[in-house]
């Protein structure tokens, strides 16, 4: 018997109202984990006297971690019930967190980072199922509008707080920080969340777990250290990548030849879950691709300090909110497929500006591009949460919602890994090229103003020239991975043809009498 969620869990009340919130508070702990922790590794890594590589592994022990152990959840949730898995991940995380704050050294900051990726990983899927189930049909969007505000701002906020907090308190507080959402959570989760049937019946797919956790495993740590390694020029990158292709074969020769496989496949027969599925991709990628340029070129190329930089970017999170408050409204009367081109269109079209972005970019401008980008970002996340569950069964919901984090997880790690990686070649190669015109026979460097200040024949020339060239080639390269992005962006606008039509999908809820009234608040 597949799990169902509690009669009452879609009736608006306080208990409603309760288990919406616990959602939230773990959807925002673990969003914010997934950032607060990259400003304090300088810091980290005095205190725990770590090495370079070895403090790297505080953040790609969390990533792996949540990577393998996202895949389960569902199976897991349906095994022993949701409430259950729910209410201990969300207290091992909490515990997790405060013994990374108290780590004495890097194993034990290693060992415990793990485990908060391990319990981490359910609860972004099992919020979502759990908002899913707590509202309506007519109320889906306004559910998804809530639970993503969690999951788009606690990325964008993470090093803002993060950095904040390192630098009022110690570094130690940014894990001490879940201590109160933990609390929140599990004690209102314990109290008003309603328990789902338990599927005692069904046996987990040891051998699909083992090979998709050695392909995403091994994938992830491969994303995760190319860069400083030189990708494919280093054999510890080209045997995981190796490991990784025989992991995903293994997983899929043995999920379409079993009875019962790892993930249940049937949650891609359903088509608005498939576009879901591919657009939650493209964000996963943009979101983060598009942080991690960000943060660097507001520091590094124009010179903010990183509460500054941190405040500039937090108005990307501002956009974001405005659109969810909006979104769940306007898809009463415009199609879901229409919003998330809309939203992808101004995605591009801020990238497009950011191309042009200089070291002397003024704050009105960078503050009007973030909003118009978070903004985008808005329009297209929760119609794409709203419409990956419109037609799926709901006994099918939580591997879904899995799938879902699974998906943005990788994405994120790919698009990071890309970009970087050719910010970091870009700038070496266009550096290259314009230092071939730092010479003597520049007529343009015996102008009088400039070799007043750029003399080629003196140690300080010689250096100057050298700065305004390493400036200038990383201000190319950052409009170089923009642009990338900005194709990306546009490229994937032609696959929202995929979505279903919203209104078709509520037709045939409606022809359901289960769904009946549902469809008739809608239809209001």
């Amino acid at each position: 018997m597949s799990p169902t969620p509690a009669a009452s869990s879609a009736v608006p009340g306080m208990r409603r109202n309760m288990v919406t919130i616990c959602a939230m508070t773990a959807t925002i702990m673990q969003a914010l984990d997934t950032t607060i922790a990259n400003v304090a590794l300088p810091y980290m890594q005095g205190t725990l006297s770590a090495s370079q590589d070895q403090i790297n592994w505080v953040l790609t022990s969390y990533i792996v971690a949540a990577a393998i152990m996202t895949a389960p959840v569902g199976w897991i949730a349906n095994r022993f019930g949701r409430k259950r898995v729910f209410i201990i991940c969300s207290a091992g995380f909490t515990i997790a967190s405060v013994m990374c704050g108290l780590a004495q050294d890097i194993n034990q900051m290693v060992l415990f980072r793990l485990l908060q990726g391990m319990f981490g990983a359910a609860l972004v899927p099992l919020s979502q199922a759990v908002m899913l189930d707590s509202y309506a049909l007519h109320e889906r969007a306004k559910a998804m509008s809530i639970w993503g505000m969690g999951v788009m701002m606690g990325p964008i906020m993470g090093p803002s707080l993060g950095a904040w907090l390192t630098e009022t308190y110690s570094w130690h507080w940014v894990f001490f920080v879940n201590i109160p959402f933990g609390i929140v959570t599990v004690a209102g989760l314990m109290v008003f969340m309603d328990e789902t049937k338990k599927n005692l019946e069904l046996r987990f797919d040891w051998f699909g777990f083992a090979a998709l956790a050695v392909g995403i495993g091994s994938l992830q740590i491969a994303l995760d250290r190319g860069e400083q390694l030189g990708w494919l020029e280093s054999n510890e990158i080209i045997i995981e990548f190796v490991v990784a292709v025989v992991g995903f074969y293994y997983f899929f020769a043995h999920s379409f030849t079993t009875e019962k496989p790892f993930i249940q496949f049937a949650i891609f027969t359903d088509r608005n879950f498939v576009g879901g599925c591919v657009f939650m991709t493209v964000m996963g990628l943009v979101l983060y691709s598009t942080m991690a340029l960000s943060s660097p070129y507001l520091q590094n190329v124009i010179g903010y300090p990183i509460i500054t930089a941190g405040v500039l970017l937090a108005s990307r999170g501002c956009g974001t909110f405005v659109a969810m408050m909006l979104v769940g409204r306007m898809m009463r009367f415009i199609e879901a497929r229409t919003l998330i081109i809309a939203g992808l269109g101004l995605t591009g079209l801020s990238l497009f500006y950011m191309t042009g972005w200089t070291d002397q970019t003024g704050v009105p401008e960078i503050v009007t591009i973030s909003i118009i980008q978070g903004f985008g970002f808005g329009l297209v996340f929760v119609p794409l949460s709203t419409v990956a569950f419109l037609t799926l069964p709901n006994h099918l919901r939580t591997d879904g919602t899995s799938m879902l984090t699974l998906l943005r997880n990788v994405a994120s790690s790919i698009g990071i890994s890309v970009v970087i990686a050719q910010l970091t070649e870009g700038g070496r190669r266009t550096y290259a090229v314009l230092s071939e015109h730092i010479n003597p026979f520049n007529q343009s460097l015996q102008m009088p103003d400039v070799r007043g200040l750029i003399d080629l024949n003196s140690d300080s020339g010689r250096a100057l020239a050298d700065v305004v060239v390493t400036a200038q080639a990383q201000i190319i390269a950052f409009a170089r991975d923009y642009q990338l992005v900005m194709f990306f962006i546009l490229g994937s606008i032609p696959l929202a043809i995929i979505v279903g039509s919203t209104k078709v999908a509520l037709r045939a809820q409606s022809a359901n009498p289960a769904d009946a009234a549902e469809h008739a608040a809608v239809m209001d």
